[in-house]
């Protein structure tokens, strides 16, 4: 049984955060079943919300990423 934990910078989403989750679940659990060959029942999803200040990339705070782009 596939496990996929997808973690997600929480103000990325914060429009729209049940509507965004549905959608990328959505594609996950059908692009895994389709290339696994099992039910999407099978397939488990869940979402980690971090916010942007805990999440560093390249030892730059996400916050200030996206603040500059």
């Amino acid at each position: 049984m596939p496990f996929v934990n997808i973690r997600i910078v929480k103000q990325v989403i914060e429009h729209d955060p049940e509507g965004i989750k549905d959608k990328v679940q959505t594609a996950v659990t059908d692009s895994i079943a389709e290339a696994a060959g099992i039910p999407k029942e099978n397939v488990w999803v869940t979402f980690e919300e971090v916010d942007e200040t805990d999440w560093f990339a390249g030892g730059s705070r996400v916050k200030e990423l996206r603040a500059g782009s």
